[in-house]
């Protein structure tokens, strides 16, 4: 069974560019496979691995006292959902693209997922989901409203477009771990929101803790790795992933003349190029040749798959 770990912390790292060698390192030698991103406001990914060895990590991190407080959740998969590590610099942990929005300085009242149904179920409250369109369409809270968005980045014209009108109501809002819900509400404080309030952990949090029977949360939650989604008490969902656009699709969409596999599917089909297409198709054959090798496809790259699922 594969220990999987998502975590952040919004922090201020002015050196995180001197830290990405050695954080990679020490992830190598544990044999951690997964992706961390690192700006100077701070640390967020998800990785996998075995449980002992992500709770070295988490030790190794927290002992930066700047890591201390690092919110992370664990679930678990029969196979492994990552097939290499990267750790990569970038200009924002959870891109909004308003490099002065500070979740540090103010953020949304925070909302256990034992607290959450009570809010939701105010009449006076608005609830927003942060995610984007393909995550919305596979699962998302009851009533919850949908802002259309292709990326994060999209969020405040959303903001700008949509909310005004409900500027003297409480809005509640909620992500897949949390980490884009730090942004939103410290952008919608920022723009003098006052009962502003966030799922604490995410839909994640709330799927792991909320019984079923009581859940509002309807569908699936999409994840960024190779489990594509995930249903209460985290277990592995319906969906498959287009390995051309990365979007979740379902076995109806596979079935669909417009789905190729490893290159296309009914949404993306189309949207791409000749040399995009070949590159997709090429990828998909090396792909196959290395299963029927006994081994594994990465990128570029295939490595041979020892005690496969153990």
């Amino acid at each position: 069974m594969h220990a999987i770990c998502a975590l952040y912390k919004f922090t201020r790292l002015d050196d995180f560019e001197t830290i990405q060698l050695p954080l990679k390192g020490f992830l190598d030698s544990l044999s951690v496979k997964g992706t961390l991103l690192l700006a100077r406001e701070g640390i967020n990914g998800t990785i996998s691995g075995n449980q002992a060895s992500l709770e070295k990590v988490l030790e190794y991190l927290q002992s930066d006292s700047r890591f201390l407080g690092l919110e992370y959740k664990f679930s678990y998969s029969k196979k492994t959902p990552f097939k290499r590590l990267k750790v990569k610099l970038k200009k924002e942990i959870v891109t909004m693209g308003l490099s002065e929005i500070d979740p540090t300085h103010s953020v949304g009242t925070y909302v256990k997922p034992k607290d959450w149904n009570k809010l939701i179920n105010d009449p006076d409250v608005v609830l927003i989901d942060t995610r984007n369109n393909y995550e919305y369409e596979i699962g998302s809270f009851k009533g919850a409203v949908n802002p259309n968005t292709e990326t994060f980045r999209e969020f405040p014209s959303f903001t700008k477009n949509s909310l005004e009108k409900y500027r003297n109501k409480k809005i509640a809002m909620f992500c897949t771990g949390g980490i884009r819900c730090e942004k939103s509400t410290a952008y919608l404080k920022s723009q003098g929101y006052k009962d502003v309030f966030h799922l604490q952990g995410g839909i994640l949090k709330y799927l792991e803790e909320v019984n079923e029977d009581e859940s509002l949360w309807e569908g699936e939650c999409f994840v960024f790795d190779d489990r594509v989604a995930v249903k209460h008490n985290l277990e592995q969902g319906q969906y498959d992933q287009c390995h051309a656009c990365r979007f979740p699709i379902t076995k109806e969409d596979t079935m669909h003349p417009h789905y190729e596999k490893g290159a296309s599917c009914p949404r993306c089909f189309g949207t791409k190029n000749s040399n995009q297409m070949s590159r997709y198709r090429e990828r998909e054959k090396q792909v196959q040749l290395a299963k029927k090798r006994g081994e594994e496809h990465i990128g570029d790259e295939a490595i041979v798959v020892k005690n496969k699922d153990k």
